[in-house]
């Protein structure tokens, strides 16, 4: 081999492989994560759209109008006056009409049926979208690795939340009740809004590629994480006992803050007759419990919030505020309630806002999981 010089340019000619671009977590599919996106979107406003108008057909006693459970056929509604005469006598057998409604006209009756029916229609549109979606972005293979399931899983629950609608309007057309019973409500408004927590987290999460949420992840707040779950917990306990309240009318019993009708503690509270049924059914006690979580929910959220204040990411710290402010919002306007009776524009009101302190936990909770990252330059989105 000839000698070269000590300060000859040495070239290499042979083939290197290039550098990897991004890690493993890059290379997999990725989907179509922003239309994704944008269709769960849709279905939160649908399913906010159902929350809102469950509660005024409650609210108006329209919940019992249509005393059939036709999923396909039921969408059309009466298209003359004998079919709407048929639908009124159906009405007409049940304890409602009997015991409440005696003197109801057909006029009367069109009113209170047409919530019902469009609450019922709502919740199949939100159906149909539901599964339009899923179908398109299945059959054309854009689902990211994983999701799959989450999707399919979100279709499942919404049917069975038409079930268990059906099993809560059918507790009240037999016997003597003239509503539907209270504690199934509460498993129907609850599941809506395990349905509703579940799109907004996964709509969240489709906002961030896998492998920034995998960055994030590693700057995750653990503690904070962890008092946001369990105040997530107790705001959702907060819902189901406010779904007793307007099961029972007890939001219209007992007016005036902070007494209850000049009372601190009801006379009422407690019926020895109705034995653990006081949870469910005594006005005064479910009224009671429903005030006496609002301020340890109201007190909890102060706590998280401190802890958050201790947080090194802006966008965290930002989130908890907005949560806290919708804490004290949601707290004036129960308030409002009770003072007044719960007039209908007064409680659906309260029950958006509801829907609103719920995402906006679910929104500081992802935030405590999943924080921005920060740079001397600012945040990093």
């Amino acid at each position: 081999m000839a000698r070269r010089p000590v300060f000859q340019e040495v070239t290499d000619t042979t083939p290197r492989a290039s550098a990897p671009s991004g890690g493993m977590i890059d290379a997999g599919p990725k989907g179509a994560r922003g239309a994704i996106r944008v269709w769960l979107i849709v279905l939160f406003v649908l399913v906010t759209a159902m929350i809102a108008l469950g509660g005024a057909t409650r609210l108006t006693g329209s919940g019992l109008s249509i005393t059939e459970w036709k999923p396909v056929t039921g969408a059309i509604p009466p298209m003359d006056a004998a079919a709407w005469q048929a639908e009124f006598d159906k009405y007409k057998q049940i304890p409602q009409f009997r015991l409440e409604n005696p003197d109801m006209d057909l006029a009367g009756f069109k009113q209170i049926y047409w919530w019902e029916w469009a609450h019922r229609l709502l919740g199949r549109l939100v159906g149909v979208i539901w599964a339009a979606g899923f179908l398109f972005f299945w059959a054309t293979k854009r689902i990211p690795a994983g999701w799959a399931p989450r999707l399919l899983g979100l279709g499942a629950l919404g049917g069975a939340q038409g079930a268990i609608g059906w099993w809560m309007v059918h507790s009240g057309l037999s016997g003597e009740m003239v509503r539907v019973a209270s504690y199934r409500l509460a498993v129907h408004l609850g599941l809506a809004f395990a349905i509703l927590g579940l799109i907004a987290w996964y709509a969240l999460a489709l906002g961030r590629s896998e492998a920034e949420l995998m960055r994030a992840r590693r700057a995750g707040e653990g503690k904070l994480f962890s008092m946001t779950t369990g105040l997530m917990h107790l705001t959702f306990v907060q819902i189901l006992i406010g779904a007793l309240v307007a099961g029972i009318d007890a939001g219209r019993m007992y007016t005036g803050w902070p007494a209850m009708g000049g009372e601190w503690i009801p006379a009422a509270i407690w019926d020895p007759a109705l034995g653990w049924r006081n949870f469910f059914e005594n006005p005064a006690l479910v009224q009671f419990t429903h005030r006496m979580v609002a301020y340890l929910l109201a007190i909890f959220a102060v706590v998280v919030w401190l802890r958050a204040r201790r947080s090194p990411h802006p966008v965290t710290r930002g989130a908890y505020t907005v949560m806290l402010a919708a804490v004290a919002v949601q707290v004036g306007l129960g308030i409002v309630n009770v003072i007044h009776a719960s007039p209908l524009h007064a409680a659906l009101a309260h029950q958006l806002g509801a829907v609103a302190l719920f995402t906006l936990i679910l929104r500081a909770r992802h935030h405590a999981r999943y924080p921005y990252e920060t740079s001397v330059r600012g945040t990093v989105r």
